[in-house]
C-alpha cells in the first residue's frame, strides 16, 4: 500500500504543479495573458462542467458507462467524444469572440488554452487523487466501512478496497501524464478556434471539433471496456500531445504574419 501513496501523492504532484510551472514559463517569455487564462477557466467550469453534465445526467445511463436507450459501448464512445468536442470548442468559440474581443494575440491562444486545461487538470486529476487519498487513509486506519456503510452496500465497499489495493505506481503515473497530455491538446485546439475567430475562417471551429472529438473516441472506448491496455491509450495520446505541441508552435509564425 506504500507504493499506492506514492502513487497518488505523484498523480496530485503532476496534474497540480504541471500547469503553474507552465504559467511561470509563459511569464517569463511574456506570452501570457491573465484575461485570457481567466477566460479559460471560467469557460471550461461553465460549458464543460456545467452545461455538458446536464446533457450527460439526461443522455447516459446511471453507470455512467453506456447511454439510457442502448448498451453498444461504440455510440457510448462517439455520443462522449462529440460532446466533449461540441460544448468546449463553441465555448472557446464564444470566449474569444464575445469575451477577448481585444485579446487576440498569439499569447491569448496560450493562456486561453492553459487555463482550459489547467483547470481540468486540477479539477479531473487532482481531485480524483485527493478522493483516492481519502479513501486510502480510512481503508488505512480500518474506518471505511464506518464512514461509507450506510452509503455503500458490502460489495461495493469490498471492490473499492480490491481496486485500490492491485493498483500500481504506473497506473497513478498515467493519469498524471494523461492530464499534461490533454494541456497539449488544449492550447493547440485554442489557437486552431483563435485562428477561426481572427481569420473567419469558421472550417477550423469544425476541425478542432473533429480533433477534440477524435482524441476522445479512445478513452472512451477504454472507459466503456472494450480497449483494455492502459498503455496503448496513453501511447496514442503521447502521439497527439506531441502534434498539438507542433502545431502551436508552427502557429506562432501565421500571428506574427
Amino acid at each position: 500500500m506504500n507504493t499506492v501513496l506514492t502513487g497518488i501523492l505523484l498523480q496530485i504532484l503532476l496534474t497540480v504543479i504541471i500547469p503553474i510551472v507552465i504559467v511561470i514559463i509563459l511569464l517569463v517569455k511574456k506570452k501570457f495573458s491573465w484575461k485570457a487564462f481567466g477566460a479559460g477557466v471560467l469557460i471550461f467550469i461553465l460549458f464543460s462542467q456545467i452545461l455538458e453534465k446536464l446533457l450527460h445526467i439526461a443522455v447516459l445511463a446511471p453507470t455512467g458507462t453506456a447511454l439510457k436507450w442502448t448498451g453498444n459501448p461504440y455510440l457510448f464512445a462517439v455520443y462522449g467524444a462529440f460532446a466533449a468536442g461540441v460544448f468546449e470548442e463553441i465555448g472557446r468559440y464564444f470566449a474569444f469572440r464575445v469575451m477577448l474581443k481585444n485579446n487576440r494575440a498569439y499569447k491569448d491562444g496560450l493562456s486561453y488554452g492553459l487555463g482550459h486545461g489547467g483547470t481540468e487538470s486540477i479539477l479531473i486529476g487532482a481531485f480524483s487523487a485527493v478522493n483516492t487519498l481519502v479513501i486510502y487513509f480510512l481503508i488505512k486506519t480500518g474506518s471505511l466501512e464506518q464512514t461509507l456503510g450506510a452509503a455503500l452496500p458490502q460489495e461495493q465497499l469490498h471492490l473499492i478496497k480490491e481496486q485500490l489495493a492491485n493498483s500500481n505506481l504506473w497506473l497513478f503515473t498515467a493519469g498524471g501524464m494523461e492530464r499534461l497530455f490533454a494541456i497539449s491538446l488544449h492550447i493547440a485546439l485554442s489557437i486552431l478556434v483563435l485562428i477561426a475567430v481572427r481569420e473567419k475562417q469558421w472550417k477550423y471551429l469544425m476541425y478542432a471539433i473533429l480533433f477534440h472529438a477524435a482524441a476522445n473516441f479512445l478513452p472512451g472506448l477504454y472507459q466503456a471496456g472494450l480497449i483494455t491496455s492502459l498503455l496503448f491509450v496513453e501511447i496514442i495520446l503521447l502521439i497527439i500531445a506531441v502534434i498539438s505541441v507542433v502545431f502551436t508552435i508552427r502557429m506562432n509564425r501565421r500571428f506574427q504574419q
